[in-house]
């Protein structure tokens, strides 16, 4: 497991893996799993300047300790850790939170990769929980949820006011022991449950097919720390085919890393092009993401990528760099929206700090956290096509390529 010496920092939205994989995190280092900063606190960082009024806070303090039946049985160090996550609340950002010691400890363990869950990813969407993406061949991949699909209760919780964390919590557990979660889907009317037998997460990455009418089709799953290899290999197949049409297939895709968004987008830009831009507001100078030059096709290549509710973070900076540098159409349904920077910070030796830095924005200076990517070409798929197994998004995407 790795420690957190180094400086860490996180790409967020969230989205969390129930699993809790956290992707949407970066690394400037290609052997650490989405963490690029993590800062330590000192002693002298805790000297606050303010006027707030701190009386309430002890009056509080004291009042639990002479009325409360249950004072006794927490500790001291516990309402401190109780009273920073407060704090961190008053932010109204549910992506930044304070991990005490033990979630601290299964932060890094599912950094680490010790991933144990139902296979989703999961963010907060119009304040409401929900699937951003289940992954491929997972427990909530073969309970047929979607994204989009909101979840109102985890068992008997109602998840309404519910950090992130605190929801992956309740649906995390051991493998083979069940969950069940409250649905209600657009479209439907009726909330309904659904009951999922945790397991053990394995990631999927890619899948590569050269369809009979020439079109080579790339799925990327997720933006993992092996996808840049992935992809560097499928490109490699791509070129050997011999075919001049590629479609992109990143619906569903929940990202990544951000090293890996750069490095795929590079196959497609010339060195020193925009691919995404960190913008941290009036707090600092942004940082700008540059192709690295692998661009090894011409004008002649004809590229589409798929998009939906479910393509999040790394997704949407590959299809925003793209779209806005003339690379590809997008084809598909509005993407999620996660553009978030979050950077994990250590307050204590066993404690940190996530907390919310900075936006991503796409070539053209579009937030991708605001509203996400719309289509070039919107298309979406309704429950008759689902029912008899169409696809009208990949059969839009092969009708533009087979056009030109």
């Amino acid at each position: 497991m790795q420690n957190f010496s180094k400086s860490t920092k996180i790409t967020i939205m969230v989205l969390v893996i129930l699993v809790a994989f956290f992707l949407g995190v970066y690394v400037d280092n290609h052997n650490r799993p989405e963490l690029e900063k993590v800062t330590g606190i000192s002693n002298k960082d805790t000297a606050v300047t303010t006027t707030a009024d701190f009386s309430p806070f002890w009056k509080v303090w004291n009042l639990i300790n002479e009325k409360s039946p249950t004072a006794d049985k927490i500790s001291d160090q516990d309402r401190v850790y109780g009273a920073i996550s407060g704090l961190v609340s008053s932010l109204n950002d549910p992506y930044s939170v304070f991990f005490n010691p033990d979630d601290a400890k299964a932060f890094e363990d599912e950094i680490a990769g010790n991933f144990t869950g139902i296979g989703m990813e999961v963010g907060i969407k119009d304040k409401v929980l929900t699937v951003i993406a289940p992954l491929k061949n997972t427990p909530a991949f073969r309970a047929n949820l979607k994204p989009g699909d909101m979840i109102l209760k985890i068992e008997k919780t109602i998840t309404s006011g519910l950090t992130i964390e605190n929801a992956i919590k309740l649906m995390r557990g051991e493998k083979g022991t069940p969950v069940t979660l409250t649905i209600l889907r657009s479209g439907n009317k009726n909330p309904f449950e659904v009951k999922i037998i945790r397991d053990t997460i394995d990631v999927p990455t890619l899948d590569t097919e050269l369809r009979p009418d020439g079109i080579f089709v790339i799925k990327l799953y997720s933006f993992s720390a092996n996808s840049a290899n992935l992809f560097r290999d499928a490109i490699k197949k791509f070129v050997e085919s011999g075919s001049d049409k590629l479609i992109l297939d990143l619906r569903g895709n929940p990202g990544g890393y951000l090293d890996a968004a750069v490095d795929i987008s590079s196959w497609f830009l010339p060195s020193g092009k925009t691919v995404v831009t960190e913008d941290y507001g009036n707090n600092q100078k942004p940082d700008v993401f540059r192709s690295k030059g692998y661009n090894i096709f011409n004008d002649k290549l004809k590229f589409v990528i798929l998009i939906d509710s479910g393509s999040a973070s790394a997704s949407e900076i590959v299809s925003g760099a793209m779209q806005d540098n003339g690379v590809a159409k997008l084809v598909g349904s509005q993407s999620y929206g996660k553009g978030s920077v979050q950077e994990a910070i250590k307050v204590t030796p066993d404690t940190l700090l996530k907390i919310t830095v900075a936006r991503w924005l796409t070539p053209n200076g579009t937030s991708i956290s605001l509203k996400g990517l719309t289509p070039d070409y919107p298309v979406e798929i309704t429950q008759k096509d689902l029912d008899n197994k169409i696809d009208p998004q990949l059969n839009k995407a092969v009708e533009i390529l087979l056009a030109k």
